[in-house]
């Protein structure tokens, strides 16, 4: 529903509030007005919410004993479990003492066990250290593939978006803004939020000069006229965004647009270059075999093919043959 936030959106898929239109399918099903306590969905939160007095058996076989299955089917599966999250160690211990991470691991068996139809997980991984949270980040994929039930998995960092999802969905001021698969929204972001909000470090966004007609194959960057995909609009447009990634710059002697080198950041493999240009600070990503050092004169270089121009009044993207082609396929940057 338009003008919803996250909140609500999760409160609407729950079935803690009925929308006012739409509706909601769950395997086939309409559940638009059916009340939570009667829709098939498992949820985990950032907030564990575990029974404090019970072991960490009594609380992932909860929801299973509240529904009064046999006790010999309730140990199985609270066992089977257990040793998919790999806790089955823990079975006998109280969950007070345990580590911030078993925790998460106990809420998610407390889920998990009841085999729903859906999972619905709102930022479970918030409250543990980063580390930790990558790891999370790989055993919550290997989990999803092995029961094979639809998850939305709520979440405003943009790295668990992209090394979880199948299709992301990003919302903004309770507006959807683009729903696609996670290499779509980073080579095709549909809007200028969308492009700034994926990747890291984020797009480069340079001011164009001049109206940009339809049709238009160059943009204009401080005098310095930059080959781009040509657009499709049947109209011109008065001003425009160049939007580019780190990754589609190259550092050339024979680019045409020249800055000087800010700063250098070491980045494993490769690193980050931040040049100062008449068109604005562009940063750079760059394999460490290429030499920069700070107060150095560079040209820059664009890959063409993969630049994208934004209506600043509307924040959408113009449409040009970048949206035409197909997608690389490959392994966004994060």
């Amino acid at each position: 529903p338009s003008g919803c936030g996250k909140t609500t959106t999760l409160r609407l898929i729950a079935g803690l509030e009925i929308p006012t239109s739409g509706q909601f399918k769950l395997d086939g099903d309409d559940v638009t007005f059916l009340r939570g306590s009667q829709r098939d969905i498992a949820f985990v939160f950032q907030l564990f919410a575990l029974y404090p007095h019970m072991t960490v058996r009594q609380n992932i076989s909860f929801p299973l004993r509240v529904q009064g299955l046999p006790r010999r089917e309730v140990r199985e599966r609270t066992e089977e479990v257990a040793r998919m999250l790999r806790i089955d160690h823990l079975l006998k211990k109280p969950v007070g003492g345990l580590s911030s991470g078993d925790r998460q691991r106990i809420a998610l068996g407390r889920a998990i066990v009841r085999r729903a139809k859906a999972f619905l997980m709102d930022e479970p991984l918030g409250a543990l250290d980063a580390e930790f949270r990558e790891l999370m980040c790989e055993e919550l994929r290997l989990l999803h593939n092995r029961i094979n039930a639809p998850t939305v998995y709520v979440t405003h960092d943009q790295i668990e978006a992209m090394s979880m999802a199948d299709r992301i969905c990003v919302m903004h001021q309770g507006e959807v803004l683009q729903i696609d698969r996670p290499v779509e929204i980073y080579e095709r972001p549909r809007t200028k939020f969308v492009a700034g909000f994926i990747g890291s470090p984020a797009m480069n966004f340079l001011d164009a000069e001049g109206r940009i007609p339809a049709g238009a194959e160059t943009i204009n960057l401080r005098g310095t006229s930059i080959a781009m995909p040509k657009t499709h609009s049947e109209h011109g447009h008065n001003e425009a965004v160049l939007g580019v990634r780190p990754e589609n710059i190259v550092i050339s002697d024979q680019g045409d647009l020249r800055g000087s080198v800010f700063a250098v950041e070491y980045m494993g493999s490769r690193q980050l270059i931040t040049v100062d240009t008449d068109a604005g600070r562009i940063r750079v990503r760059a394999p460490n075999q290429v030499r920069a050092d700070a107060g150095e004169t560079v040209g820059l270089s664009f890959r063409t093919e993969n630049l994208i121009v934004f209506d600043p009044i509307s924040d959408k993207a113009i449409p040009s043959e970048l949206f035409a082609k197909p997608s690389t396929g490959g392994t966004a940057h994060g």
